[in-house]
């Protein structure tokens, strides 16, 4: 049997190969020396195989070469369900359950193989293989998302005016000096839950624990007024919202400098009773000539972006819900109002460039709704800002991408070499005989470590059961 370069090297590197499967080493120590010229029998002796085996992969290669070094493909065992079976319970998924008769709001793989065996698509079949089946086609019936439809017919024209004062221009002219942008809502029925128990401070490996049985103090309304880049906010609670309690928020800002001697203040609030139609525009232009309301689209609350400080307000302030009564929760908000505000200048984009808006339509025909993006990527990120992304500044130096975009950027956590604080000093030994003094590891204090003399100290004065760990000899005796 002759080889090629290629092939030797190949089939040495199997052989000699530390990773190599122990079949495929087999097989390539037997092409290998039948390539010297040693016998069937000579090779099955020295590699305690069988006469048969070292003919079989020595004819194979022979025939096939390299390739036929490799296993043969198997029939395997049978299938147990046929391929009309599996699309049938595929298809049973992509159905919702109603239409199947089944008292279910959403498939689950345990539901889905009873379902197959009560429809007789087959005999049995286990909730594992319908899982199999379905990760094959990213099947996923046990999820679900909501949705809704565009109802303002307005919708385009009407959230771009709200996206405009966000960037500072209005009817596509530049703001002033003088003119601001104030976003405004309510956020309803602030609970004071009054706990049975003391909630317990968080402790090492232990949360915080808050009881679950609670007494009910009643709610209020809490309303507050968003500078949108002033990062300023003026609140007030009420026992209710109505158009009362909105008209107090809004003298509470229109009486402040330097508002109320300002060009003109715009209010962008959603459609709630409160301020909805074109009854609010007027009585609050009645009220204050140089206030102007505008109104995000039908459904569209989220463009407003008071609704980024009441998630803050949520996350940071009333959950968990452990009040004794409305008192407290009136100034526990005040308070969080002053911390706010007494880090406004770390989030304020006075002197960063306004925070740009894309309205990203799924086809060219603009027929389909539209998404909405702030501060778009020009590129792929990897990194995810955090929740109250915008609460903070939209740009600092040193960060701001392309075009002057504000990019967020995760900081950069420095390594901490741990073991180097307890690594112990390497020891050393001294040949035997040797008067050199073995060095400590710290100044002024012993060594550590079997055969090491402290400072002042010479292994000549050490006896030699404590340099070497032998048996004292008899000079140390």
């Amino acid at each position: 049997m002759e080889l090629t370069a290629s092939e030797r090297h190949r089939l040495k590197k199997m052989a000699y190969g530390h990773k190599t499967p122990h079949q495929a080493r087999q097989r390539a120590t037997i092409v290998l020396l039948a390539a010297r010229g040693r016998g069937n029998a000579r090779i099955a002796a020295e590699n305690r195989l069988h006469v048969d085996t070292v003919r079989r992969w020595r004819g194979r290669f022979a025939a096939g070469r390299m390739p036929a070094l490799d296993d043969r493909k198997r029939s395997g065992r049978p299938p147990t369900f046929t391929a009309l079976q599996t699309a049938e319970v595929k298809a049973l998924a992509c159905q919702l359950p109603t239409e199947s008769g089944a008292p279910l709001s959403r498939w689950s793989c345990p539901e889905l193989a009873r379902e197959a065996v009560t429809q007789a698509i087959t005999d049995t079949i286990s909730a594992s293989t319908v899982r199999r089946w379905l990760k094959d086609d990213a099947l996923k019936p046990w999820q679900h998302r909501s949705w809704i439809f565009i109802r303002d017919p307005n919708f385009r024209a009407t959230a771009q005016r709200v996206l405009d004062l966000y960037a500072r221009i209005f009817d596509g002219a530049p703001l002033g000096e003088d003119e601001y942008v104030i976003s405004a809502d309510e956020k309803t029925s602030i609970q004071a839950r009054c706990r049975c128990h003391p909630t317990l401070a968080p402790g090492q490996a232990r949360a915080m624990r808050v009881n679950h049985t609670y007494g009910r103090g009643g709610a209020l309304a809490y309303l507050a007024a968003y500078d949108i880049h002033r990062a300023e906010v003026f609140g007030r609670c009420e026992q209710t919202t109505g158009i009362a309690p909105f008209m107090k928020l809004v003298e509470q800002v229109m009486t402040s400098e330097p508002y109320a001697n300002a060009k003109r203040v715009f209010f962008i609030v959603d459609n709630g009773s409160s301020h909805r139609g074109k009854s609010a525009i007027d009585r609050l232009a009645a009220r204050f000539p140089n206030a102007v309301l505008v109104h995000t689209p039908v459904h569209a609350s989220w463009l407003n972006q008071i609704e980024i400080f009441f998630s803050i307000v949520q996350r940071k302030v009333v959950t968990p819900n452990d009040f004794t009564d409305l008192d407290q929760v009136r100034d526990r908000l005040r308070r969080f109002e002053g911390r706010y505000n007494a880090t406004r200048s770390s989030r304020s984009s006075g002197s960063s460039p306004p925070p740009t808006w894309t309205i990203c339509w799924p086809d060219s025909t603009g027929t389909q709704s539209p998404t909405y993006r702030k501060n778009p990527p020009r590129h792929s990120q990897h990194d995810q800002p955090p929740k109250d992304f915008r609460s903070r500044p939209l740009s600092s130096p040193g960060t701001a991408g392309p075009g002057g975009t504000a990019l967020w950027r995760r900081p950069v956590r420095q390594a901490r070499d741990k073991t180097a604080e307890c690594r112990p000093e390497p020891y050393r030994p001294q040949p035997r005989g040797s008067d050199v003094p073995a060095q400590p590891s710290a100044p002024g204090t012993a060594a550590v470590g079997r055969g090491r003399p402290a400072p002042g100290l010479s292994t000549a004065d050490v006896p030699t059961a404590a340099r070497h760990g032998g048996p004292p000899n008899a000079q140390d005796r």
